[in-house]
């Protein structure tokens, strides 16, 4: 394999495991997915090759507040896919350490019944910062779970309880987990969550007092429904408990079903494309906010001078920035 010097140091190269990868090599996952949490460049034409091979997984995006119960459900729900004879693997994210900036939670502990099946990948990944649920590498490391044949992706997110709606743009299901005796009778509408998901699971339906979030659920999606709701995906309600076993079957069927609904109706393409916008447009605010890191304290200085001074409002202040750092990049590519 070709190597590659980074930091000094001599390694394979990312292009070298595009090959493993496709192969279904989870090593050279494990290896391509570091470098993309790290925001390598040297690995960024790698993930591009990967990216040509992506399309095939079905991927389901699970949230809910803190509490709820998604670990174990994920667990339970992967047992249930390898039952099948499917692949799963977990992208779980988790609150960064305030130390060392990796997962503050290890996954492999919590899901230690599962991270032995060869047809199961766990991967946790810290949030590093970033807002609403999702780390910012996760939807690499999904393309190269999905490019490694993978046949469902499950993306936990890190659970904030307030800002949990990116995991939409990641995902072409989205399951939403509440549990009874959490604090508010539906905790996804306090987290402004409700709307997004495609399947509810109240988990914990053990409790004595589950049947009441299951009923208020079930209440609000009524009210909520759309006049033009005719032929539209209707999100369900679904009762479970992840020690017992209950209702794990049907969740797994719901899930089985959106995808089916999204085949037949055409949703998947549009759903697919719904991500592309999405992640394109982050990706350029990323780049943008990388650019105005490296470049823009003294022209940023001279801007918010006049701002304070009311010489210029902050709009076009903003577009002056912007202008600064076109220029700078045109210079860039010329030099």
């Amino acid at each position: 394999m070709a190597g590659v010097t980074v930091a000094g140091k001599t390694r394979v190269s990312s292009d070298s495991l595009v090959a493993e990868v496709l192969a279904g090599r989870t090593r050279a996952v494990a290896r391509l997915i570091t470098r993309a949490e790290a925001d390598e460049a040297e690995c960024r034409p790698a993930l591009a090759e990967i990216y040509r091979h992506t399309g095939r997984a079905h991927v389901v995006g699970i949230t809910g507040v803190p509490g709820s119960g998604k670990s174990t459900l994920v667990r339970a729900l992967a047992q249930r896919v390898r039952r099948d004879g499917r692949t799963v693997a977990v992208v779980a994210i988790d609150p960064s350490s305030p130390f060392s900036g990796g997962a503050l939670l290890g996954d492999r502990i919590r899901m230690s019944e599962i991270a032995g099946d060869p047809g199961v990948f766990i991967r946790s990944m810290a949030t590093r910062g970033a807002l609403g649920g999702l780390a910012r590498a996760t939807l690499d490391a999904v393309d190269l779970l999905d490019a490694a044949g993978f046949d469902l992706v499950i993306i936990e997110t890190v659970g904030v309880g307030q800002d949990e709606v990116d995991v939409v743009q990641a995902a072409y299901t989205t399951v939403v987990v509440s549990a009874p005796g959490l604090g508010d009778d539906i905790q996804a509408i306090k987290a402004g969550i409700l709307e997004i998901a495609h399947i509810h699971v109240v988990s914990k339906c053990d409790r004595a007092d589950a049947n009441k979030t299951i009923t208020d659920l079930k209440n609000m999606l009524i009210l909520g429904l759309p006049r033009d709701a005719a032929g539209a995906w209707m999100p369900s309600v679904i009762a479970t408990s992840a020690e017992t076993g209950e209702g794990i079957d049907d969740l797994m069927a719901a899930i089985d079903g959106h995808r089916s609904f999204l085949d037949e109706s055409g949703g998947f393409e549009a759903q697919r494309r719904h991500i592309a916008e999405k992640r394109t447009l982050k990706i350029a605010e990323d780049i943008i906010r990388r650019r105005f890191r490296a470049r823009h304290d003294a022209a940023l200085d001279a801007l918010l001078d006049q701002v304070g001074a009311r010489e210029m409002d902050p709009h076009a202040a903003a577009t002056r920035l912007l202008a600064t750092l076109n220029e700078g990049s045109e210079h860039d590519q010329g030099a």
